[in-house]
């Protein structure tokens, strides 16, 4: 697998990274599924640490290289985060199939020391700060401030089992963990992005890809709706509403784009009615199973504008019959709550372009719309 894309580094470019999602079998998605509530509620519950999503192998991830030469680490690109760790060796076995940062093997580290910890939902994920080269596609940053994580205990089995190595967060610096400058802000501070802006393409059971400094027409179609960011934290958005079949569910304000999370999430009372009227079976109390061929349309409304996910969009895994439905149940509390969670779900939808520089999103219809995934 290429690291990234053959784009020299250059000042005014655009940058790309692929992203990929493992091909997983129904009972490991309804696991990666069932562990992801209780994380995402220690995530948007808690004012402080802040803490990472769930990655029980359900995320998309791609590469970044630390060190000279570089290393490839596998991340995740959290939009719902914003500090970049990788693994040292003392975080696993030497059996791991993990990559691992070796500091000694860089000719361009430099020691810090200080303690870094993310409480995670199930366990901590701590470890220490060190300094290197990263390079996110061909974008080269020197002496940037990162985790290297000894502890993943907190991740559980996600972790041993999955195909990322880390964490990149792309959200705003006023949630990074000990107010490290945040990945995008170096890379915008690095002057080599032609524009503030980055954006994701998440493919439909197939492989996606993160562009900075811009977007690439070739993954969606038509122009892009701005939709303003509430807050300089998580990417928060307001919501105008939310309607199922054309009946207004609940009065939930806002709504957060987050590529951290695999499925739509939101609050209780709101998943619960649409489980009711669209007949849905809940395993035990967390998930939903769905009869596959049930034709179905919920809106989410931003900036009066409806985005809409029908039944294609909201299926995740097919088995006899009954398909795994893309929607969880989380109460996030004031004053951050309630909210809904706009996960990989609707950005396999609606591809989504954050704009740093003007504090605002775009979203338009992305070109891995309506494929069904099916196992």
């Amino acid at each position: 697998m290429k690291a990234v894309f053959g784009f020299a580094a250059m000042a005014g470019a655009e940058m790309r990274v692929p992203l990929y999602k493992p091909n997983l079998s129904f009972d490991e998605m309804v696991k990666a599924v069932n562990g992801q509530r209780q994380e995402l509620s220690s995530k948007y519950g808690a004012p402080e640490p802040v803490v990472i999503s769930d990655y029980e192998n359900a995320q998309y991830y791609g590469p970044i290289n630390v060190g000279s030469p570089g290393q490839q680490i596998n991340v995740v690109y959290d939009t719902g985060s914003s500090n970049l760790w990788v693994p040292n060796p003392k975080c696993c076995s030497f059996l791991t199939r993990h990559h691992l940062y070796h500091s000694d093997k860089s000719s361009s580290y430099a020691a810090n020391g200080t303690q870094f910890k993310i409480q995670y939902g199930s366990g901590p994920v701590s470890g220490f700060y060190s300094a290197d080269t990263i390079s996110i596609g061909d974008v080269p940053i020197s002496k940037y401030t990162f985790a290297e994580v000894t502890d993943v205990s907190g991740l559980g089995v996600g972790y041993t089992l999955g195909k990322f190595d880390g964490i990149c967060g792309m959200g705003w610096e006023s949630i990074s963990v000990d107010g490290v400058r945040t990945p995008v802000q170096a890379l915008i501070g690095s002057g080599q992005l032609a524009q503030p802006v980055f954006a994701f393409f998440m493919g439909n059971n197939a492989a996606g890809e993160l562009v900075l400094g811009g977007t690439d027409p070739n993954h969606y179609t038509g122009d892009f709706a701005a939709v303003s960011l509430q807050s300089e934290s998580y990417l928060q958005v307001k919501l105008d509403g939310l309607k199922l079949e054309g009946d207004t569910i609940g009065s939930t304000p806002y709504a957060i784009v987050d590529s951290g999370t695999s499925l739509m999430a939101g609050p209780t009372t709101d998943v619960k009615a649409i489980a009711d009227k669209l007949g849905l079976t809940s395993i035990l109390g967390k998930e939903y199973m769905v009869d596959c061929s049930k034709k179905y349309s919920i809106a989410y409304t931003l900036a009066g504008k409806d985005y809409v996910l029908d039944q294609d969009d909201m299926i995740i895994q097919n088995t006899g019959g009954q398909c795994l439905f893309g929607m969880m149940a989380i109460d996030v509390p004031a004053p951050r709550g309630p909210l809904w969670i706009l996960g990989d779900v609707f950005m396999r939808k609606y591809y989504v372009k954050f704009d740093v520089g003007n504090k605002q999103i775009g979203i338009a219809t992305s070109k891995a719309a309506k494929t069904t995934v099916v196992v």
